[in-house]
């Protein structure tokens, strides 16, 4: 019904990934790759959300890069059609082939009070990190989420984990990389306690 509504399949599946990764960049292989559609299709798509002004574009390292237009006049409509609902503190978006609301369960890693992907997933390299964790981690099964989590997005993934008690009080004393996480461009996965919220629009 949605296809027919938006008039392609195609265009569903990039307004899915679009809208459930809204600070998120990808270039038209790997979103070729996410959706498992031809490049053609995604190409002529992806110019028509252009046009319209849904999607802008960014041409970085002879790469051009797309992301949703968090100003388009009906962000919030579409994204309330189109965007993953807040995950809960045991899952984690990955924008796996073939389905509609894809998550990685994180309980096996412990408990996770927040995490955000930011760096090479956000093109932010404020931090110097892509995924920041904070919680109580098994640091075994977090070695091997990380390996699962490279194998899907083909990059090598940097990583901080932090306890809460550290986090607020390097927060409070206002430690460069705690404030630098906070001025990156990131897309926030799982905020359980609103650590973020302040830096939230």
């Amino acid at each position: 019904m949605i296809d027919q509504l938006f008039g392609s399949k195609t265009r569903v599946k990039l307004l899915n990934l679009f809208f459930s990764s809204p600070n998120r960049s990808f270039y038209v292989r790997e979103i070729t790759r996410k959706i498992d559609e031809q490049i053609n299709s995604v190409r002529r798509e992806l110019s028509n959300l252009l046009s319209i002004g849904i999607i802008h574009s960014e041409n970085t390292n002879n790469r051009v890069y797309y992301e949703v237009n968090q100003k388009y006049v009906y962000y919030q409509p579409l994204k309330e059609i189109f965007g993953q609902k807040t995950p809960s503190d045991n899952q984690i978006i990955s924008n796996e082939k073939n389905s509609e609301t894809p998550v990685i369960d994180l309980k096996s890693i412990g408990h996770i009070e927040l995490a955000v992907l930011t760096g090479q997933f956000t093109r932010d390299e404020v931090t110097g990190i892509d995924f920041f964790i904070i919680g109580d981690v098994n640091m075994n099964a977090l070695l091997k989420f990380i390996d699962e989590l490279e194998k899907k997005e083909n990059k090598i993934i940097r990583y901080t984990v932090m306890k809460l008690d550290d986090f607020n009080y390097r927060q409070k004393i206002r430690d460069r990389f705690v404030v630098s996480l906070m001025q990156s461009k990131k897309q926030v996965l799982v905020d359980v306690y609103n650590l973020l919220l302040e830096n939230k629009e």
